[in-house]
C-alpha cells in the first residue's frame, strides 16, 4: 500500500522543480496541483487537501503580518525562498470560505535573452539611455522573466542606477556595474505611482514599473520617460496595437490628444509574447516585437492606430520588428509548436491561414 504523503512545503516545492513545473495550486478537495509545459497535474501520493489542511499549509510559509494582513484583506501577494530550492510568487486567497493559494515559480538563475529566445531588437533596447519600453501579455506568458533578463542585461554592461517598483519583488538581483534598488509594494512603498514619484527624486537611470495597472501609474510612467529616464513597464494586452490603445483609453477624452503626442515621442518599444506548449516537453517563447519608426509615431499622433500593423510588416530588415503570425511560423517551421496551438494565439488567424500555404508549413 502507497504511503500517503503529508503537506510539506519543501517536499512539494522540490517535487514542483524537479519536475520543471510553473506553479502549484492549492485548495480544498483536491491534492496539490501543479503546472507542467500549461497542463495541469495533480501530484501522485497526497490526498485530497481538507479546509484545515489548506490553511494549515499556506500559514507554515506566512509570516504574523502576512497572515494578519491577509484575513484583514482576503488576498495577499508575496514571495518567499527555500534554500535549496527557489522562490516563489504567491497569491492567497479566499474560496467558498476556505484558504487557497496560487505559487509562481521563480528561477534563481536569469537567462539571458538568446536563451528565452528573444530576437536581437531587443536586447538594443537595454541601450537607450530614456522613454518607455512595455513588455506585454497574458498572465503566465513570461512577462517578469524577460524584463528581468532585460534588467541583468544593463546591470552587468552600463553603470546606472536602477531602481525596481514590483509586487512583490521576484527575482533577486546582485549589483554587477550597476546599483539595483528593488523597492515591493506594501513593504517599502504604498503604491506604483507613488513609488513613481519619488523615484525621479534619487537619481534613478532604469526605472522598473511591476505593473503599469492604472491611470495615476500609466501617467507617472510617462512623466519618467518624458524627463530622461528609461522606464520598463509591463501591461495585460496581447498585441502593440491594442497595448497603445489601452493606454490612450486609459485617461479622460479631454487628455487623450495630448497622451498621443506625449506617447509618440516616449515610446521605444512594444514586446507581446505568449508562451507555447513545446513539442516533446518545455515552453516556446512567441513574440511580436514594435518599434516605432517616423511613420509609426506620426499614426499614434494621428489616431490611425490601427494602421501600424502594416507598417510592422514591412522595412523589417531595417527596423527589425517582428509581428506575433511571423513569430509563429518560425516556430512552425522549427516543428517546435503544433498547428493547433500556433491558431490560438493568432491575433490574425486568417492571415496565419495564408502565411502557412506561402511558406508550405506542415
Amino acid at each position: 500500500m502507497e504511503e500517503i504523503k503529508s503537506f510539506r512545503i519543501d517536499e512539494i516545492a522540490r517535487e514542483a522543480v524537479d519536475r520543471n513545473a510553473t506553479d502549484i495550486h492549492i485548495t480544498a478537495g483536491v491534492p496539490p496541483i501543479i503546472r507542467v509545459d500549461g497542463r495541469l497535474i495533480p501530484l501522485i501520493g497526497y490526498p485530497p487537501m481538507t479546509p484545515k489542511d489548506t490553511q494549515e499549509f499556506i500559514y507554515s510559509f506566512m509570516n504574523e503580518k502576512q497572515k494578519k494582513t491577509f484575513e484583514e484583506k482576503k488576498e495577499l501577494d508575496f514571495s518567499f525562498g527555500i534554500k535549496g530550492i527557489g522562490r516563489f510568487r504567491v497569491n492567497v486567497f479566499y474560496q467558498r470560505g476556505t484558504v487557497a493559494a496560487a505559487l509562481r515559480r521563480i528561477p534563481y538563475e536569469i537567462k539571458p535573452m538568446e536563451e528565452l529566445g528573444l530576437i536581437p531588437k531587443v536586447r538594443d533596447l537595454c541601450h537607450l539611455s530614456m522613454g518607455l519600453v512595455l513588455v506585454t501579455g497574458p498572465t503566465g506568458s513570461g512577462k517578469t522573466t524577460t524584463l528581468a533578463s532585460m534588467i541583468d542585461y544593463i546591470n552587468a554592461n552600463f553603470p546606472h542606477h536602477i531602481i525596481t517598483i514590483e509586487d512583490p519583488i521576484e527575482y533577486i538581483y546582485q549589483h554587477k556595474k550597476s546599483v539595483i534598488a528593488q523597492r515591493e509594494l506594501g513593504t517599502d512603498t504604498d503604491s506604483f505611482a507613488l513609488a513613481l514619484k519619488y523615484a525621479l527624486r534619487e537619481d534613478p537611470d532604469v526605472i522598473l514599473v511591476g505593473e503599469m495597472r492604472d491611470l495615476e501609474t500609466i501617467r507617472a510612467a510617462l512623466t519618467a520617460a518624458e524627463t530622461g529616464h528609461l522606464v520598463f513597464g509591463t501591461l495585460h494586452t496581447n498585441t502593440a496595437v491594442q497595448t497603445i490603445n489601452r493606454i490612450i483609453n486609459v485617461f479622460p477624452m479631454e487628455e487623450q490628444d495630448q497622451v498621443r503626442t506625449e506617447l509618440s515621442f516616449v515610446l521605444q518599444g512594444v514586446i507581446s509574447q505568449r508562451l507555447l506548449p513545446k513539442i516533446g516537453g518545455g515552453r516556446v517563447l512567441i513574440h511580436e516585437v514594435m518599434i516605432p519608426n517616423i511613420a509609426i509615431r506620426n499614426l499614434i499622433r494621428e489616431n490611425k492606430v490601427h494602421q501600424i500593423y502594416g507598417l510592422m510588416q514591412t522595412g523589417q530588415a531595417e527596423s527589425g520588428m517582428q509581428t506575433m503570425n511571423q513569430s509563429i511560423i518560425k516556430a512552425l517551421q522549427r516543428k517546435l509548436i503544433t498547428v493547433e496551438d500556433a491558431f490560438r494565439i493568432s491575433p490574425d488567424p486568417e492571415e496565419l491561414k495564408r502565411m502557412i500555404s506561402t511558406f508550405g508549413v506542415k
